[in-house]
């Protein structure tokens, strides 16, 4: 049972050397932002991810084995929704609404995707907004991602469409300055998923 391998250390995918790869392991993008966890990869290795803080795995990277090996990561496909439209102050509108949720989501140029929530998926309907199914790997922005390992908080169930900017007085939700995606808030490293002032 000696068998496990120890990962302290990822390879940037521009400088993985193909002859060290000796496994793949896909993950999705939660299992791709850890500090220690157990993964088992694609050919039945067993690596022990020990990294001294958490960092983030991105497709085509490889975690570094402490005999020097590699084990290539491949972002696992998952089921998204992707949102386009014609009109591209329609589509940051849908980015603000899907960051005032603090909803992970990966925008690009032409389209976002974030994950299968029907509550979500009429909202940008009635916006007019295209919506459909996707299967593809998931990169959410950094922004919600990077502090304080709070991959998990997604609020997309939560209807902040009320929110009375005017006397909202949570401590770590200051609307008014919108600099959610540089801080974190008293510690619970929520953030808008990296929306403020951008542009899809």
């Amino acid at each position: 049972m000696d068998e496990r391998k120890r990962a302290s250390a990822i390879t940037k995918a521009p400088s993985v050397r193909e002859a060290r790869v000796v496994d793949t392991v896909t993950l999705d993008h939660e299992e791709r932002y850890r500090r220690r966890t157990l993964v088992t990869c694609d050919g039945g290795l067993e690596v022990l991810i020990d990294f001294d803080k958490p960092q983030r795995l991105e497709h085509g990277d490889a975690l570094k084995l402490d005999d020097g090996a590699l084990v290539r990561v491949v972002a696992a496909d998952e089921k998204l929704i992707e949102v386009t439209s014609d009109n591209p102050a329609r589509l940051m509108r849908a980015a603000w609404h899907l960051g005032n949720r603090h909803t992970p989501a990966e925008i690009g140029a032409e389209a976002i995707y974030f994950a299968d929530d029907h509550v979500l998926v009429e909202m940008l309907r009635g916006l007019g907004l295209a919506v459909r199914p996707v299967s593809r790997p998931f990169r959410p922005e950094r922004g919600a991602y990077d502090q304080g390992g709070h991959a998990h908080h997604v609020h997309g169930h939560h209807d902040h469409s009320h929110h009375d900017h005017g006397h909202h007085d949570h401590a770590h939700h200051d609307h008014e300055h919108h600099d959610h995606g540089d801080r974190a808030h008293g510690g619970h490293g929520h953030a808008h998923a990296g929306f403020r002032g951008r542009r899809p």
